[in-house]
């Protein structure tokens, strides 16, 4: 029996994942090629990233082509990471997770999982050629022309009818935490999807459209969808990894199950109100910005409740971090994931917003959470799974993965570091008066001051695509591996 269990005595439920009976077929190809997706997304978001910063440290490497430049990239590296990399990783994990949970084939079986991946996929090279076009929406994100986000809505609902159906037809009795996270993941983002994407096309066989919001009403639900889908497409989701994947690498049960419906429910609840935080000093509302800031520092107690419940399902088996070096992505990713939600919170407060808005340390900061949290916590899954969806007996090399994980975390620390000073810099010199009362420093001044930092960066972001080309090299040699004796065709390995 498998280690996922509630440990908070009698009263609660014992939430196991029970091995999986002979009659019961998982979905799994479509799972393998989630996670074929993923690191071919991952590494393609890597490289890009690495691009945009050296042109910001080199301008020239603009090359002059309305494709290349860094106007063009930003969208492009930023929608690749998050809903090409993390997306099909959340997608791949989660038809694995409920299927396991639950006990039950996917809804829809193998047709409807094949129609999310290749329609999932689909979005994505739609949306990446929009980008380097320029056919996208007036927004802050750039986001897709109203075809493309039509295509993801349909996309989106078969994938909820999969998930939900799976459910419903569960054979467990109780419905394991992490399927919670995914749910609400999945309903939110359709949520946030289709408000935020509201336009009027212009002709049903052009790309042009009007959104039907504009001035300060378009800028808070830009930041409404905007900051919920770092809550619920980079957060929720990757905690529904979290919760799965930390018991199973480190076969133990869950810390604590009353404190993860604790976390679920009261992040659910509060994070849907902090997106006025980044339209301080605008012309919203004043109310409306000390709303989001309130919620935005409450948000501490539920994310800190989560990272504590993720570190602690740990005890008794820290060794492990020894032995298992994938297991380090897991945990690292965890506190990384209190490290960003401790300083998100700090950055919303006025005082400190002053500061920190449109600098570099809010891309720390972004960073931080996507490469420290979002990206570490999917390694950790991804070496989980392969080995498991391709039946090999283990890793490779588990040498090649603490090279990895060094030389990923290296490159996460120049990164952050190098934009938390940056960043802090640059809102000081654009504050800083003279004894006349008039600005000390030109704009043209902040950015020269800021090159040695993005260069910094920079090497940041080839340590971290370094990483991800180890680890393509030693998921492909595992796969390449005889497979693990004993396991029937169509059952998984362990």
């Amino acid at each position: 029996m498998s280690a996922i269990a509630a440990v908070d005595g009698p009263g609660v439920p014992a939430l196991t994942e029970v091995r999986v009976r002979p009659a019961f077929e998982p979905v799994e190809d479509v799972v393998r090629a989630f996670v074929v997706a993923t690191m071919f997304w991952g590494i393609a978001a890597f490289m890009v990233g690495v691009v945009i910063a050296l042109q910001l440290a080199f301008p020239i490497l603009n090359l002059d082509l309305e494709w290349t430049t860094f106007g063009r990239l930003r969208p492009l590296h930023t929608s690749a990471a998050i809903f090409a990399f993390g997306g099909s990783a959340l997608l791949g994990t989660s038809i694995h997770v409920v299927q396991r949970t639950c006990r039950a084939r996917l809804f829809g079986g193998d047709l409807m999982g094949w129609f999310i991946f290749w329609g999932y996929q689909l979005f994505i090279v739609l949306a990446a050629t929009g980008y380097l076009m320029g056919i996208t929406q007036s927004k802050e994100y750039a986001e897709p022309e109203w075809y493309v986000d039509l295509w993801l809505t349909i996309v989106w609902v078969v994938y909820l009818v999969a998930f939900l159906g799976t459910i419903m037809r569960r054979e467990e009795p109780h419905i394991y935490v992490a399927n919670w996270f995914y749910l609400a993941f999945i309903v939110t983002i359709a949520m946030l999807h289709i408000v935020n994407n509201l336009a009027m096309p212009v002709s049903l066989f052009g790309s042009k459209s009007y959104i039907l919001f504009a001035g300060v009403q378009d800028a808070m639900i830009q930041w409404w969808y905007g900051h919920n889908a770092v809550g619920f497409f980079l957060t929720a989701g990757f905690l529904g990894m979290m919760y799965y994947f930390i018991p199973k690498q480190a076969d133990r049960p869950v810390y604590s199950y009353r404190l993860s419906i604790v976390h679920f429910w009261s992040l659910i609840f509060l994070y849907i109100w902090a997106g006025p935080h980044h339209l301080h000093y605008t012309a919203l509302p004043d109310w409306t910005q000390t709303l989001g800031m309130t919620f935005s520092v409450m948000l501490w107690m539920p994310s800190w409740g989560g990272m504590i419940n993720g570190l602690m399902t740990l005890s008794g088996a820290w060794d492990k971090l020894r032995t298992d070096p994938a297991l380090r992505f897991s945990v690292t990713a965890v506190a990384f994931y209190g490290m960003s939600t401790f300083e998100g919170p700090v950055m919303s407060i006025k005082p400190v917003n002053a500061l920190s808005h449109y600098t570099d340390w809010t891309i720390g900061h972004v960073h931080s959470g996507a490469l420290g949290w979002v990206a570490f916590i999917v390694f950790g899954a991804v070496y989980y799974l392969v080995p498991v969806l391709w039946k090999r007996p283990a890793l490779w090399s588990t040498r090649l993965v603490s090279w990895h994980f060094w030389i990923a975390t290296i490159g996460i620390v120049l990164y952050i570091t190098a934009m938390w000073v940056s960043g802090i810099m640059q809102g000081l010199m654009w504050r800083a008066y003279d004894e006349l009362g008039f600005l000390q420093y030109a704009f043209v001044e902040t950015v020269a001051a800021m090159h040695p930092f993005y260069l910094i960066r920079a090497l940041g972001g080839v340590c971290f695509l370094l990483g991800g080309l180890i680890m393509v090299y030693n998921l492909w040699m595992t796969t390449r591996m005889p497979v693990e004796a004993g396991v029937p065709a169509g059952q998984p390995a362990r």
